[in-house]
């Protein structure tokens, strides 16, 4: 297994936002000690896009520009029909949701060791390879 990290939405929204600073300040650790390891979707860019400028966090200009900068400097992973497929599986197997299953399928296809997510099970292995990690907790 690599070194490879996936981080969802969640902490990448809290890096940003002001109003939860010992969250943020947990958010900009993890991406600052695994800069070099982070995998990203395409799915959590458009996430992250909407929760900041749905929730009034950062306004569009703003929020497009976080976004281009991820896109500059992290791996983005396209989400495809084999992902997809595996999203349905883990669903399935696993009682997760379509798009946590989707979230899951990705960081598994990219080989990460550690998903970091506070909305998902902490500790919980998937398919004996990815390990879920709730850093807020």
């Amino acid at each position: 297994m690599s070194n490879r990290i996936f981080i969802d939405t969640n902490i990448w929204v809290y890096l940003y936002a002001r109003n939860a600073p010992v969250k943020s300040g947990r958010a900009k650790e993890i991406v600052s000690q695994n800069f070099e390891s982070i995998i990203i979707s395409s799915q959590v860019l458009g996430e992250l896009y909407n929760v900041l400028t749905r929730k009034n966090i950062k306004p569009k200009p703003e929020a497009r520009q976080i976004v281009l900068t991820i896109l500059s400097n992290f791996h983005v992973t396209e989400i495809d029909t084999a992902k997809v497929i595996m999203a349905l599986d883990i669903s399935e197997r696993y009682g997760y949701s379509y798009w946590d299953s989707l979230l899951i399928g990705t960081a598994l296809h990219e080989n990460c060791e550690i998903l970091y997510s506070e909305d998902m099970q902490n500790l919980q292995i998937i398919e004996s390879k990815t390990r879920i990690i709730n850093p807020l907790y």
